[in-house]
């Protein structure tokens, strides 16, 4: 599948429950904060929970920068509350059971059958600034991430 969204886009907003029962809408952070955005295939997998707990450690870092993380998968809420709970996730996890958030930022699948690994850098004002797609380079989502927020940051407004 192509990436449906393209850096300099506008990103789709969307509404999806969170782990904690809170109700999440990208919406909500535009003017405020950018937002890294990032699709992965399912909870407690190794590469899944490799490239979460990746993104806790830096979280400090990513706040720092002005920005929230948001993870989303397919899998139900209950799997992601405890996903969350049981590797300490301090950001955003949710829950988006019939792909549908997916399949509108066009994050890819692997041989057309498992959902992929696709991060997108999204600016204050809701425009994508950056995507990362790879399943197997996971460390590169949180570092590419950094590396773009930083740019950002250090752009004049």
């Amino acid at each position: 599948m192509a990436t449906a969204i393209h850096v300099g886009d506008r990103a789709p907003d969307f509404e999806l429950l969170a782990a904690n029962g809170q109700t999440v809408r990208l919406s909500d952070f535009r003017g405020n904060k950018n937002v890294v955005l990032y699709f992965y295939p399912a909870s407690e997998t190794p590469g899944c929970t490799v490239q979460a707990c990746g993104f806790r450690d830096a979280y400090s870092q990513f706040q720092a920068l002005g920005a929230e993380v948001i993870g989303i998968s397919g899998d139900p809420l209950d799997k992601q509350t405890g996903f969350q709970s049981h590797h300490h996730l301090p950001f955003l996890v949710l829950s988006d059971p019939d792909n549908k958030v997916r399949q509108t930022y066009g994050a890819s699948t692997l041989f057309g059958l498992f959902p992929g690994r696709v991060t997108y850098v999204i600016d204050k004002n809701g425009i994508v600034r950056y995507i990362f797609d790879s399943m197997f380079n996971v460390k590169e989502h949180i570092d590419s991430a950094l590396k773009i927020l930083r740019t950002l940051e250090a752009t004049p407004a």
